[in-house]
């Protein structure tokens, strides 16, 4: 690994692990399962984390990568690389209104946005969203508080759970249930 680091720059060194890491197979299965994203290299998100473990963690290149909108491993990878003390609000907005699915949705509001101050009042404002990839991202972000804030997160489900269709009924679901046994 240090020989790579030496010779190739981190988006790079980044590339070229996940083109190491790829899997046709699962590649294929999630082109013809609709995913939008023009180049996917079938790298599980076990894989990614590892690859984001060793690379450089730094504001300036978690943005680069996801800056890398064609890429699906480049949107999933680059929660990994952001440090969330410096991801502040303005940015996480931004990144909310790019987000291409809901397998991204998924990776930022588990790797990141969970790890942040607002996180909270973040989801909540989300929750009430009219744009469905905005609302989705707030229930999944709530789904990561749950554990910290259970009365809050089961009234959310609930309040969601009679309109929720498509995506948001499955993140709906889970709240709605959230400390029932």
């Amino acid at each position: 690994m240090e020989e790579t680091q030496t010779k190739y720059n981190p988006m790079q060194a980044l590339k070229r692990s996940m083109f190491a890491m790829r899997n046709g197979i699962v590649a294929d299965a999630l082109r013809q399962g609709g995913c939008p994203f023009k180049i996917i290299f079938g790298v599980n998100l076990p894989q990614l984390a590892e690859i984001a473990s060793r690379s450089e963690k730094s504001k300036q290149f978690a943005c680069q990568v996801w800056a890398n909108s064609t890429t699906r491993e480049s949107m999933l990878i680059a929660p990994m690389l952001m440090p969330a003390a410096e991801f502040d609000r303005e940015m996480a907005e931004e990144w909310i209104s790019q987000l291409p699915s809901a397998e991204v949705a998924d990776v930022l509001c588990l790797k990141l946005l969970r790890h942040t101050a607002y996180a909270l009042d973040l989801a909540l404002d989300l929750c009430e969203s009219h744009e469905e990839m905005k609302k989705y991202a707030g229930l999944r972000l709530m789904c990561n508080l749950a554990p910290a804030h259970p009365d809050r997160a089961a009234a959310i489900g609930r309040a969601h759970l009679d309109s929720a269709t498509g995506i948001l009924r499955q993140p709906a679901a889970v709240l709605a249930s959230y400390g029932e046994d």
